[in-house]
């Protein structure tokens, strides 16, 4: 079975705007790009899952979350970070779908596609709706904030969160 990390992406990899699907516009967050290879060096599959209601609110398009998607998976490519997959809800909250976070169709997806153990794994996000599967099963969360949070471990960045990683299991 495979250790992973499951990220989300606006507000944990990049400076979330609000429906961010330029690629002019796409910035990295401070540290995000030292803190993702380092998971990659800890032998982690880097797998992202995100929502994109912007497409559903007719914002953007598919074919614009594409174009953004392959830039970031070729960018961080080429600074030797290899993202194994991108799980995407483009669906609003109307919409009642199984995929939107905090509903977990898209985590057993990629539990499903990639063999993971969970106990080995973590999720990080930048809100709690994107840890909502350390509620449900045996895999442990961090929380990209500033801020305290009784429910969550906290780091301010992704790179705080790979360490924390690195040092629990050492």
């Amino acid at each position: 079975m495979n250790k992973a990390i499951f990220l989300d992406r606006d507000g944990t990899i990049n400076i979330d705007y609000g429906y961010v699907y330029e690629i002019e516009k796409f910035k990295y967050l401070p540290d995000a790009i030292k803190g993702l290879k380092q998971l990659n060096d800890l032998g982690y599959l880097l797998i992202i899952v995100t929502n994109q209601s912007g497409i559903g609110r007719g914002y953007y398009t598919l074919t614009d979350f594409n174009k953004l998607n392959n830039y970031m998976i070729e960018d961080l490519k080429k600074q030797g970070i290899n993202i194994s997959k991108v799980y995407m809800c483009p669906h609003t909250e109307d919409d009642n779908c199984s995929c939107r976070k905090p509903k977990l169709s898209m985590y057993y997806q990629a539990i499903k596609d990639f063999n993971i153990d969970l106990s080995k794994s973590y999720v990080i996000g930048d809100k709690g709706r994107d840890l909502a599967l350390c509620e449900k099963e045996n895999i442990k969360g961090i929380l990209i904030t500033d801020k305290d949070n009784k429910q969550y471990l906290c780091k301010k960045n992704l790179y705080e969160a790979a360490k924390y990683i690195k040092n629990e299991g050492e």
